[in-house]
């Protein structure tokens, strides 16, 4: 456990450390070229044209993957397999850093800008990128769910293997891989993907009711069928609406307490304050990136209370 933390926070540090490196690293070319040969290889009617035939482009890297983390376990004290695991994470991390892209959006200096900085936010080939501020909050907390929250998530599960599951199945249901596989293969792998996203969003609820407000994040989950096991239902979206309406409501509160906080004698003489304001006049990026790091910060923590535990016992 005290290893993969500390992949964990290489892999992060070294992100935003050198995002030069880490964009000519997350590279996948290569799968999308091995599922166009697998498309050009299998004729209609086949298994690979059915609703599982996603298996077959994930199963040979995910098995190479598996062999050298279980060759590698006990290597060294556990420090190749420990590099290894660096490694895995790193590269399916992101692949794009959200805090810059967020940033583009939030900096832009016009609508037509804004517009194409957020279309790095929606998924390529999907819907067309909004800009009122429940879908760009939407946005964010899909990108995070699917940059970092669900390859965390499934490394902390499965160790390397699990951070390239998901990364490739988020590369067939979504990316330019997508757009290679038949009809019933892709719809396959968004299956795959919206079965392993389930417990991702519904742990990302519980640290966002932990950094927020607990209530509001409660109602929005259980309204939006959150207690249900379909794993179709997008409930992370409801409930990240309702945790940055909530947080600028506060921040509203707590501005015009300090605003109208005068001595009555000097009533009228000084202005209200003004609600801060994020580049871009989108504040709800601001407070939806917040709880994003917040959440993040959250699992990081819990992490190192198992490592502790562990020490301890």
């Amino acid at each position: 456990m005290s290893a993969t933390l500390i992949a964990v926070v290489v892999a992060l540090v070294l992100g935003h450390m050198a995002p030069s490196l880490a964009a000519s690293v997350r590279q996948y070319g290569w799968y999308r070229d091995w599922v166009r040969w697998l498309d050009a290889r299998f004729p209609e009617g086949s298994f690979w044209h059915g609703r599982w035939g996603i298996a077959f482009a994930l199963v040979p890297p995910l098995l190479l993957v598996a062999l050298f983390q279980l060759a590698l376990h006990e290597s060294l004290l556990g420090l190749v397999s420990l590099i290894f695991g660096i490694v895995v994470l790193f590269y399916a991390w992101g692949p794009r850093d959200l805090d810059v892209d967020v940033d583009a959006v939030a900096n832009a200096p016009d609508s037509t800008a804004r517009r194409a900085a957020a279309t790095r936010l929606w998924p390529e080939g999907g819907m067309p990128a909004t800009l009122d501020g429940g879908s760009l909050v939407e946005a964010v907390f899909r990108n995070a769910q699917h940059r970092w929250f669900g390859v965390l998530f499934w490394f902390l599960v499965l160790g390397p293997v699990g951070a390239l599951l998901y990364r490739l199945t988020a590369l067939s249901a979504e990316d330019e891989a997508a757009h290679a596989l038949p009809n019933p293969t892709r719809e396959g792998a968004r299956f795959l993907f919206a079965i392993l996203d389930w417990p991702v969003a519904q742990l990302m609820t519980l640290s966002l009711a932990l950094v927020g407000n607990f209530d509001t994040v409660l109602g929005a989950w259980r309204d939006a069928g959150g207690a249900s096991f379909d794993v179709r239902r997008r409930f992370l979206g409801a409930v990240a609406r309702a945790s940055v309406k909530c947080e600028l409501a506060d921040e509203a509160a707590d501005y015009d307490d300090v605003g109208t906080g005068v001595e009555a004698g000097d009533a009228g003489l000084v202005p209200p304050l003004p609600l801060p304001a994020f580049s871009g006049e989108v504040p709800e990026l601001r407070d939806a990136m917040s709880l994003v790091w917040r959440s993040l910060l959250v699992w990081l923590a819990v992490l190192a209370l198992f490592v502790i535990a562990g020490w301890v016992s």
